[in-house]
C-alpha cells in the first residue's frame, strides 16, 4: 500500500517523499480515507505509531479542495490537545506536512503572551492547535469564532475528556456548531471515556489497530525494587554503571523533579526540568536542548508523557511510577518510536504496589523484577500479578535484637525466648535470659 493508493493529492504526496515516508502505518491506512470521507472518527493505536499524520493529512487535503475562504478572527479546523508541549509538536507537524499548501495555521497555549495569537487570528485561520485554557481566553476577548468551524480533533482525546479538562470542554462545545466532523485520536480508551466520547460523535468509525491499552513491543519493560530513599543514589548508579547515554526521566511532582536535577547537576551531569511550574520559554529551551543532544537527562513530569517526539531516544525511567496507569503507556511511549528499539525501567518501592498492580492489569504484562546489588529493598515491594493479586506482602528485613555485655561492653547476638513457651509468662520477670 502506498500513500497514493489513499487518495491523496501530488503536492502531500510530494511532501512525503521529501520527509523520508515510504508507506502509511496501519492506523494511517484506515483513518485518512476515513477523515477524507468526512466520517467521524475514534481510532486507537499506540503511540508512535503515526496518528498525527492519520488527521492531519486528509485535513490538509480537505482545507486545500474545499472552499470557502477563511474569514477573519475565524477557523476551519481544531485540533484541541492537553499540553503544551503536545500542541507544539503537532503544529509543526501541520507545517511540516503543509508546508506546500497555501494554508494558514497557528498554535495557541497559555504560558506565554497571547496577543501574537490573538494578531495570527485576524487574518482568519485554517487550522488551529491549541490547549482548551488558552483557547477560551481568547474566546472571551472576542478573538475567534467556530462560524466556519468544518473538523474538530481531541488528540489524546482520553486525557482531553478526563475530569480535569471536562468543565473547559463543555464551555467550548457550547460554542462550536453542532454540524462538523468531529475526530477522536489517542492511544489509550477506557471504557467510561469511550461512553462519554460516543455523546460527541454522530455515526462514528472506530478504528483500533492493535490490543487496547497495550504497549509497544519493540520497548524492553523491567522494574527494579529499591527503598524509597534510595531512588535517587540507584538512579546516579544505573546512569554509570549502564552508561547510559540520554534518558528522559519521569517524576511524580515538581519538587521531586528539581530534586533530582540538582542531584545530577552536582554530580557533574547535564540535566533540566519539564514541569508545570516552569515558565514556557524554559520549557522549550529545555526541551529542545535535550533533542540538540546539549543535555544528558531531562527530567519531567507528566506534562511530557504526551507530545514529545524525540528522534532515537534509548531509555525512558520511570523513577516513579504514574498515579494513573494509562499515563505509563503514554510514557514508555516516548522510546521505541516509529519501528525503534528502547528500553523502560521502572525503580519502584513498596509504597507503589497498588500503582504497579494497576500498570500490569491494564497492559496485561507483569514488569520482569531485576534486583540491583547493593540496592536490595529493605522493605520488599510485594509481587504481583496481571490479575491484580498481592502474591507477598511486603515485609520490613528485621536485624537481630542487640544486647550489651556489661562486662566486656561487646554487642552480643540474643535470642528471646517465646513468652507462650514460658508457663504463660508467669517467670518473664526472673531477670533471667538464655543467651
Amino acid at each position: 500500500m502506498t500513500f497514493a493508493s489513499l487518495g491523496l493529492i501530488d503536492a502531500l504526496q510530494s511532501t512525503l517523499d521529501t520527509l523520508g515516508y515510504k508507506t502509511p502505518t496501519p492506523v494511517q491506512a484506515r483513518a485518512i480515507p476515513a477523515v477524507l470521507a468526512g466520517r467521524d472518527l475514534m481510532a486507537a493505536a499506540q503511540t508512535g505509531t503515526g496518528k498525527t499524520a492519520g488527521f492531519a493529512l486528509p485535513l490538509l487535503q480537505r482545507l486545500t479542495m474545499e472552499g470557502p475562504q477563511v474569514a477573519s478572527n475565524s477557523v476551519r479546523v481544531l485540533v484541541l490537545v492537553p499540553t503544551r508541549e503536545l500542541a507544539e509538536q503537532v503544529y509543526e507537524s501541520f507545517c511540516d506536512y503543509g508546508s506546500s499548501l497555501p494554508l494558514r495555521m497557528a498554535v495557541a497555549y497559555g504560558g506565554i503572551s497571547i496577543n501574537p495569537q490573538m494578531m495570527k487570528l485576524r487574518k482568519g485561520l485554517d487550522v488551529l492547535v491549541a490547549t482548551p485554557g488558552r483557547l477560551l481566553d481568547l474566546q472571551s476577548q472576542n478573538a475567534v469564532k467556530f462560524d466556519q468551524l468544518q473538523t474538530l480533533v481531541l488528540d489524546e482525546a482520553d486525557r482531553m475528556l478526563d475530569l480535569g479538562f471536562s468543565r473547559e470542554l463543555d464551555a467550548i462545545m457550547a460554542t462550536l456548531p453542532k454540524r462538523r466532523q468531529t475526530l477522536l485520536f489517542s492511544a489509550t480508551f477506557s471504557d467510561a471515556i469511550r461512553t462519554l466520547a460516543k455523546g460527541l460523535l454522530n455515526d462514528p468509525l472506530s478504528i483500533e489497530v492493535s490490543p487496547r491499552n497495550t504497549t509497544v513491543k519493540s520497548v524492553k519493560q523491567w522494574m527494579i525494587p529499591v527503598d524509597k530513599k534510595r531512588k535517587a543514589e540507584l538512579f546516579c548508579h544505573l546512569l554509570k554503571k549502564r552508561r547510559w547515554g540520554q534518558v528522559l526521566v519521569f517524576v511524580k511532582t515538581r519538587k521531586g523533579v528539581d530534586e533530582l536535577v540538582d542531584t545530577l547537576i552536582a554530580k557533574g551531569t547535564k540535566a533540566d526540568a519539564i514541569h508545570g511550574d516552569k515558565p514556557q520559554p524554559a520549557r522549550l529551551r529545555a526541551l529542545n536542548s535535550f533533542k540538540a543532544g546539549e543535555i544528558q537527562i531531562l527530567v519531567a513530569t507528566d506534562v511530557a508523557a504526551r507530545g514529545l517526539d524525540i528522534d532515537d531516544l534509548p531509555q525512558v525511567v520511570n523513577f516513579d511510577l504514574p498515579t494513573v496507569a494509562e499515563d505509563y503507556i503514554h510514557r514508555i511511549g516516548r522510546t521505541g518510536r516509529a519501528g525503534a528499539t528502547g528500553e523502560a525501567i521502572s525503580i519502584v518501592c513498596a509504597d507503589e504496589v497498588e500503582l504497579l498492580a494497576a500498570i500490569e492489569i491494564l497492559t496485561k504484562n507483569t514488569l520482569q523484577r531485576i534486583e540491583e546489588p547493593g540496592f536490595e529493598a529493605e522493605h520488599r515491594v510485594p509481587v504481583t500479578n496481571t490479575a491484580g493479586q498481592v502474591l507477598k506482602k511486603p515485609k520490613k528485613l528485621k536485624k537481630p535484637k542487640v544486647f550489651t555485655n556489661l562486662v566486656a561492653k561487646t554487642p552480643i547476638k540474643t535470642k528471646v525466648k517465646n513468652p507462650a513457651n514460658n508457663n504463660g509468662g508467669r517467670n518473664a520477670g526472673n531477670g533471667k535470659r538464655k543467651v
